[in-house]
């Protein structure tokens, strides 16, 4: 297994990872053609945004996002974690564990003083996995506005 940044010919196998992650997510629908343009978007415009891959003889099998975002409290970087997904034959291995460690890294690099993430509250499996790791919950709840 390794771990490296992602490249636009990943794509198509990210968006498959996502599908996986969306179907246990209640708040998110898959959609092929918005999560290929978010993809690239990152991909593409990489200042303050990194997506970290897992590779198991070349055969993408789990991804991890960051993005930086000021925060007043810090006084600095904070880093949000998103579409960490292990494909579900691999998880266990300690892959997103390392992948997290990774996207963390280049947090720190780039200045990040926080971690943060969402996690759905009914995804069990996640929260003990995050619980493992050090994470802990808040008090903040996460409120979203599409029309706007």
């Amino acid at each position: 297994m390794m771990i490296r940044k992602a490249e636009l010919h990943d794509i198509p196998e990210m968006v498959e990872l996502l599908g996986e992650l969306f179907s246990i997510e209640k708040d998110f629908r898959f959609d092929r053609d918005n999560h290929e343009r978010g993809l690239r978007m990152m991909i593409e415009n990489p200042d303050g945004r990194i997506i970290m891959t897992a590779l198991d003889n070349g055969r993408i099998i789990g991804i991890c996002s960051g993005q930086l975002s000021v925060s007043t409290v810090e006084g600095g970087w904070s880093l949000w974690i998103e579409d960490l997904i292990v494909t579900a034959g691999y998880r266990g291995k300690g892959i997103g564990s390392e992948l997290i460690r990774s996207v963390a890294g280049w947090g720190k690099a780039n200045g990040a003083v926080r971690l943060q993430l969402l996690a759905d509250r009914d995804n069990l499996s996640a929260l003990e996995f995050y619980k493992r790791g050090g994470w802990v919950t808040g008090n903040m709840i996460c409120l979203r506005k599409k029309e706007f």
